[in-house]
């Protein structure tokens, strides 16, 4: 993978790429496997940079982890590039690999589709329960998931929610690990500061189906936020009741809204709204 940046001001090249957010750990990997190139000429970090210079990055290569396990199965994909994977994740899929569930993982999937095309190594940028479905961000090099970690991302989920909740909106309740449980989360004092937005788009007698927005990104946040306010999320058996019908939390991420890291340009990623929409015509 290349990275090319055009320089404004007279520096060494490792203050340059400092300043472009490379740690001294990612220039130590680049010093034994990649490369620093200025004005197409091989060079080391003490080169002194002039205005105008083209700097060029060529990242190490990595290896993905032994414990992965890829497969091929298609993907549905909803945006990609030299340096971004963009996916839309079913149900009953994790996304990483987990004790109960040790292989059949979405980053194993998207390994194998991977590797049999630009042999990069997927990183999770953002991640979705087993049972939720919807967009999934990977990265295809640890630098860029170290600068994707501070986009600032916009989320958006679709929910259908058992009861008739408020038009709109906006609950603020700390959210902490539940005692004696390594999955469960729950509302208490002394967790960490959770703020979700919603507003409720459709009604029946006994749904709603809610638009939310995680403005923090804790565990469980939206289910154990709608479950707070007594409208748990339907099909959601570990903070509600499981549904006859369904065996999946009825819980979709639908749009994500950042800034590239790399081309500066607007990412927008919707998927696919009807399915849940039809879901809760259905309830």
């Amino acid at each position: 993978m290349k990275l090319s940046y055009r320089v404004e001001s007279a520096q060494l090249l490792r203050e340059f790429l400092q300043a472009q957010r490379y740690s001294k750990k990612t220039l130590s990997a680049i010093k034994r496997n990649g490369a620093l190139f200025v004005n197409n000429r091989f060079v080391t970090v003490r080169e002194r940079l002039q205005p105008g210079d083209v700097v060029e990055v060529h990242l190490h290569e990595e290896q993905y982890s032994d414990y992965l396990q890829p497969f091929q199965q298609d993907l549905k994909i909803l945006y990609e590039d030299q340096f971004l994977l963009i996916v839309s994740k079913g149900a009953h899929q994790n996304c990483a690999p987990s004790r109960e569930h040790p292989h059949g993982s979405l980053i194993e999937q998207v390994l194998g589709y991977l590797q049999a095309t630009d042999g990069t190594v997927p990183h999770i940028v953002t991640r979705l329960d087993r049972n939720t479905l919807g967009i999934v961000i990977f990265s295809k090099h640890g630098f860029i998931h170290h600068l994707m970690s501070s986009c600032h991302l916009k989320k958006w989920y679709l929910a259908v929610c058992e009861g008739q909740t408020p038009s709109q909106g906006r609950i603020d309740a700390p959210i902490g690990r539940r005692k004696n449980s390594i999955i469960e989360r729950q509302v208490c004092a002394e967790g960490k500061r959770a703020l979700t937005q919603y507003e409720t788009l459709l009604t029946t007698e006994n749904y709603s189906l809610c638009k939310a927005q995680l403005i923090t990104g804790r565990t469980h946040q939206l289910r154990v936020h709608f479950a707070h306010i007594n409208h748990p999320i339907v099909g959601d058996s570990l903070y509600g009741e499981a549904h006859p019908k369904y065996s999946t939390q009825l819980l979709r991420c639908v749009y994500v809204h950042f800034q590239h890291p790399i081309t500066t340009k607007k990412i927008e990623i919707k998927d696919n709204y009807h399915s849940i929409e039809t879901i809760f015509n259905m309830v």
